[in-house]
């Protein structure tokens, strides 16, 4: 490997480290939950996972996702704590709008993993409506086996695409 390689790696493995956030494992119990959980942006106000009203709080701190059995739209108990912990988010953040993502795994055929994810993304929907989030906030959507986050024919990437995922937004949800 010659000098200007190196040197170009080097700059670009800086260039990386420069971009990691150095306070994500600095927080009151160790678990990135600070003291001041459920306080204002005031107190936070950045926007990074640190806010507790940001998105990026929700979805490192909180959990954007849920995953599911085999052919399974129920939701588990290990889902459950997670989707409370988003719904009571979505209730101390009425600015944001939700959808939900329904995913399956490989498995299937295009139709019924499309009519599986809907399921799922429903089942959540349903969930958070249950924990008193507004329904017209909610919205949802399968994408079925169309994107999976790890691509294998291995049961573990099997097991990460059968997700429901609560994306977030600022705004008003659209009437369509």
């Amino acid at each position: 490997m010659n000098f200007s390689t190196k040197a170009a790696l080097l700059l670009a493995g800086l260039s990386l480290a420069a971009c990691t956030n150095p306070d994500r494992f600095d927080s009151a119990d160790g678990y990135g939950n600070g003291a001041g959980y459920g306080a204002g942006a005031g107190a936070y106000g950045d926007g990074s996972a640190s806010d507790p009203s940001s998105p990026a709080y929700f979805q490192q701190t909180v959990g954007d996702r849920v995953l599911f059995a085999v052919d399974q739209s129920t939701i588990s108990a290990e889902a459950q704590y997670t989707l409370d912990g988003q719904a009571d988010w979505l209730m101390r953040n009425t600015d944001y709008v939700s959808v939900i993502e329904g995913h399956a795994d490989e498995q299937g055929t295009r139709e019924y993993n499309l009519a599986l994810g809907a399921r799922r993304a429903n089942a959540v929907r349903e969930y958070l409506i249950s924990k008193g989030v507004s329904a017209a906030r909610l919205k949802t959507v399968s994408y079925g086996k169309e994107r999976p986050i790890e691509i294998c024919s291995e049961e573990a990437c099997y097991a990460k695409n059968r997700r429901a995922v609560t994306t977030i937004a600022a705004g008003a949800m659209g009437t369509s």
